[in-house]
């Protein structure tokens, strides 16, 4: 007896029955699990992109990690490491730089806008550190003392007091983002509350560099290095979450979640609606 053949009227039955299997066998993300995932609060986009493309959170945030731990040793001087961390230029643009804006623009193609802004910003940020290093650039070879040794102008009390203002606002900037933090997790935000005074800790040591106050500097970059790799650390916890997650490891790493603690202004405002006119 022969067995009927599959025509193709059958496929169009057949991938139907495909997408609501996978439908009833999805799990459904919850609000407190989209957080940890992206860092960003759960929020409502058209598409399914979510569902095709992996978890960009993780790649952004490992090149931030491997960019920022160690420059914070680096200007702890450990070991005897100095010269601003000139030998991992290459890490702070590729990893630092080129990472995070892959991150961002992941984020930006999920409709996760917080993240994306983030990670854009300081993307951005360890882009223009690594230049600032990089001879060819000329940035700090402008300020040169001896034309003959471009080296010089690193330590030029123009160099140092001008670059200071740069990393005084990213002080700033950070500022802006705990704030916003407020509606992520515990240990994100402790993260931006933390790197803010490394922040105008290191701008305070080159604007003391640049005048003469070089163990007052010295001092003060340690203090602010140190600040750095405790928000590192913090940084690699959030890492290894992120991580087992995107596995389904058995066991989680708790965050904090803030998310669906504190109501962002669409969740008042639905409520407020649901007062004024209860069913």
């Amino acid at each position: 007896m022969e067995r009927p053949t599959k025509t193709s009227e059958d496929e169009p039955v057949a991938h139907a029955h495909l997408e609501r299997f996978m439908t009833t066998q999805s799990i459904p993300i919850t609000p407190e699990l989209f957080e940890k995932l992206y860092l960003s609060p759960h929020n409502i986009v058209k598409g399914d992109l979510r569902k095709k493309f992996a978890n960009p959170t993780p790649v952004a945030l490992g090149g931030f990690l491997l960019s920022l731990t160690p420059i914070s040793c680096i200007l702890l001087g450990w070991q005897g490491a100095g010269g601003l961390g000139a030998s991992d230029v290459g890490a702070y643009i590729y990893f630092g730089g080129l990472l995070m804006l892959l991150g961002a623009v992941g984020e930006f193609l999920l409709g996760n806008s917080f993240p994306t802004v983030v990670f854009s910003t300081f993307g951005a940020f360890w882009f223009t550190f690594g230049a600032t290093l990089t001879p060819s650039y000329g940035a700090y070879a402008a300020y040169a003392t001896d034309p003959q040794d471009p080296l010089s102008g690193l330590t030029s009390p123009q160099f140092q007091a001008s670059f200071a203002f740069f990393l005084m606002w990213m002080g700033v900037l950070c500022t802006v983002f705990l704030i916003a933090s407020i509606r992520t997790n515990i240990v994100f935000f402790v993260i931006f509350l933390i790197v803010i005074p490394a922040f105008e800790c290191l701008a305070a040591a080159f604007w003391h560099n640049s005048k003469g106050n070089l163990e007052l500097g010295l001092k003060l970059q340690h203090a602010g290095a140190g600040i750095l790799l405790v928000a590192s650390l913090l940084g690699w916890y959030i890492f290894l979450a992120l991580v087992l997650a995107g596995v389904d490891f058995p066991y989680e790493l708790p965050l904090g979640d803030l998310s669906t603690r504190i109501p962002g202004a669409s969740d008042r405002a639905v409520r407020a609606r649901h007062v004024e006119s209860p069913i």
